[in-house]
């Protein structure tokens, strides 16, 4: 016994050729466009190691929108958002972490530098809160800020032995995305070598094992 199949309903048939239409008719997604956190600091030989502390570079904590790989922006007053189709490779304070531990063991002076990533022995640790990690629009102009709040510990008495607020300000050449990412870039670059040279200093203070 043969069944006969029903034919569809004028309005089933009216719909499917309805969202047939619309999903031709949809302009293409805008590609996202990832961006590497970029370096303008000339690779250096790494000095001796002079001190014998090892480090430990904590990821820095932050908000939810800096915590992930969005672009901050604040085009006006306390607003913030984010460029369109475009992310940093990897969350913001994982790329700010990578550039202080690459700042570092450039540097040389001290003998090991790892991250929390990393079982390995350190004195002393780098604890951090990312407060800005973005571009702002000052007189109409973009300029990239960065703002840690950072404290130093003894890994052997869980001490304290400094604190300080990092702030870093670098005006884009202009308002297009690649060349406020340039800015990032140059920002973080001078961040890291203002934390370089105070946790050296405050190392120095702590007697060698």
């Amino acid at each position: 016994m043969r069944l006969r199949r029903r034919p569809l309903p004028r309005l089933a048939l009216f719909g499917l050729f309805a969202v047939l239409s619309a999903c031709s008719i949809l302009p293409d997604s805008e590609p996202l466009r990832i961006f590497l956190l970029p370096t303008a600091t000339t690779p250096q030989r790494a000095s001796e190691p002079t001190l014998q502390h090892a480090l430990r570079i904590n990821t820095p904590q932050a908000s939810r929108i800096l915590s992930g790989q969005r672009i901050a922006v604040v085009p006006q007053g306390n607003q913030i958002s984010a460029y369109q189709g475009a992310r940093w490779s990897d969350a913001a304070p994982v790329l700010l972490r990578d550039r202080l531990i690459e700042a570092f063991q450039r540097d040389g002076r001290m003998p090991s530098v790892s991250n929390e990533d990393v079982n390995l022995y350190a004195d002393i640790s780098l604890h951090s809160d990312l407060r800005a990690f973005q571009s702002e629009y000052v007189d109409g102009e973009p300029q990239v800020l960065i703002r840690l709040d950072a404290r130093l510990v003894n890994r052997q008495n869980q001490h304290t032995l400094a604190s300080r607020r990092f702030e870093v300000r670098q005006s884009s050449a202009d308002p297009s995305v690649e060349s406020v990412v340039e800015a990032f870039g140059q920002a973080s670059d001078t961040l890291s070598q203002e934390v370089l040279a105070w946790t050296l200093s405050h190392a120095k203070q702590m007697p060698q094992g």
